[in-house]
């Protein structure tokens, strides 16, 4: 299956990394987010034996420090898939959900997101975001739906945007993500992991108060 929707320009890609030399703006934030995002659901579709044929063009690796930061996440996502493999995978079935409506797939999406930061604000949670949206868009490829992984890369965009750039700011970006600590023991829990692993435990609970239609 070809994969337009997880091409980008070099030119982008570059653009973004420049800001790791200064004090990123909100707007630099949301990009590097995306960028991340698209990396990170672009790893999944590959361990999930998902491809396409013959593209035109290789999705771009990130260089430099947006690489490193690009690496630690998805070896943090790693970590907490394996400790809860079932929460990531199969995310439209369990959330009962329809993946042939934007509305449907973003209003998901958001509610979700709001129940994992509901009590606050940390690193283990926003890998556990990327994780879900990861999940999510790996579900609308296998279902025929792949335009759909815009929209969650987009989606993910927004709410890094409105609720977390202002404490990403704080700790200089995206590039504080690589103080967590990465186990190489897979049987060792790292302390970042707690707190994401309490907070989204529930999530789907939640959400399924959250998707109810009004009767």
């Amino acid at each position: 299956m070809k994969m337009d929707v997880l091409r980008r320009s070099s030119v982008f890609a570059a653009e973004v990394m420049e800001v790791f030399d200064r004090t990123p703006t909100d707007k630099e934030l949301v990009s590097q987010a995306k960028v991340l995002c698209r990396d990170f659901i672009h790893s999944r579709l590959i361990r999930a034996g998902i491809g396409w044929n013959k593209p035109e063009h290789s999705v771009p690796v990130p260089g430099g420090k947006l690489a490193e930061v690009s690496n630690i996440l998805l070896r943090l996502g790693d970590e907490l898939e394996y400790i809860r493999p079932n929460l990531y995978r199969n995310v439209a079935r369990q959330l009962n959900i329809s993946l042939h409506s934007e509305t449907v797939v973003t209003d998901a999406f958001l509610a979700v997101a709001t129940q994992i930061f509901s009590s606050g604000i940390t690193w283990g949670k926003i890998v556990s975001l990327y994780a879900v949206a990861a999940g999510l868009a790996v579900d609308c490829v296998r279902h025929a739906q792949p335009a759909m992984v815009h929209t969650i890369v987009d989606c993910l965009g927004e709410f890094v945007r409105k609720t977390l750039v202002t404490w990403m700011k704080r700790r200089g970006g995206w590039s504080d993500i690589t103080k967590c600590v990465v186990n190489t023991d897979p049987n060792l829990r790292s302390h970042w992991l707690v707190a994401a692993i309490c907070s989204f435990g529930h999530f789907l609970k939640a959400i399924f108060f959250v998707l109810l239609p009004e009767r």
